[in-house]
């Protein structure tokens, strides 16, 4: 399961004692810890929410990401109209698993972000690769290849790319795929095909949400089949590398292919 580490005491001899393996696999198990994770996810979250008032002004819900828009119409049925309360409760899901669990942090966090970083731009790049390859594939089979476009130019684009990494996989991997996982677990269902069905589940439902309600794209079979191909990647990147990786896998994925390359 995702945030899973072994003990910081054990850790911390294992690593006095010079062994190249453990130290690696402390660094694999970091990753997924909430602290590193809080930490890592911060700048990306301010940038975001920043960036929205910022370019956007008095127009600035135009630039909101669609799973933004979803969370903080959800908080508005509870009374939480203000502007904090989205990336306050992302905050705090990070803060509340980070003091549960503040024993097994690990040690050298900005070393555990470098890596996080890098690793983020790994996973992107071989996701983009991946849409590159199977887009001639689903062509030949039937559906045309095309992206829907996206909001604003230049900047303003990076920001909601940056939005949809960030809430996109709060809603779809954190709360929606950790939720389905603990509640076929929950009823005894075996490990790995816990992790299959929720990873299939949670793409499936985070594909078609993008098609759904008055702000949604119309409906592309290219776009849909992707997508739910890309989610159950994100799913699995979440459950074996963390939360903060596949935050930042996703945003710079998106920025690659709605900024960079096209």
């Amino acid at each position: 399961m995702p945030f899973v580490s072994a003990p910081r005491s054990s850790r911390r001899g294992y690593l006095h004692d010079d062994s190249h393996a453990v130290a690696s696999e402390s660094y694999l198990a970091a990753t997924r810890h909430p602290w590193p994770c809080l930490l890592y996810l911060l700048p990306l979250l301010l940038i975001y929410e920043c960036g929205v008032l910022w370019i956007g002004g008095g127009q600035a819900e135009l630039l909101r990401n669609g799973a933004d828009a979803w969370l903080r119409f959800g908080l508005e049925r509870f009374g939480l109209h203000q502007l904090y309360w989205a990336p306050a409760l992302v905050v705090a899901l990070l803060v509340i698993g980070s003091v549960v669990r503040w024993q097994e942090r690990p040690d050298a966090v900005a070393t555990v972000w470098l890596g996080m970083a890098i690793e983020s731009v790994i996973f992107a790049v071989v996701l983009w690769c991946i849409s590159r390859g199977l887009g001639p594939l689903i062509q030949a089979l039937g559906p045309a290849m095309s992206y829907p476009p996206q909001p604003g130019t230049g900047i303003g684009q990076v920001v909601t790319f940056v939005g949809a990494g960030i809430y996109e996989e709060v809603i779809f991997r954190l709360l929606l795929y950790s939720g389905l996982v603990m509640l076929l677990r929950g009823v005894s269902f075996p490990p790995i095909p816990s992790v299959i069905v929720g990873a299939v589940v949670s793409a499936v439902l985070f594909s078609t949400a993008h098609h759904v309600g008055p702000y949604g794209e119309a409906f592309d079979d290219f776009v849909f089949v992707f997508r739910t191909l890309a989610g159950v990647y994100f799913a699995l990147l979440y459950e074996m590398r963390g939360f903060g990786i596949v935050v930042g896998a996703h945003g710079l994925y998106d920025v690659l292919v709605g900024v960079a390359v096209g």
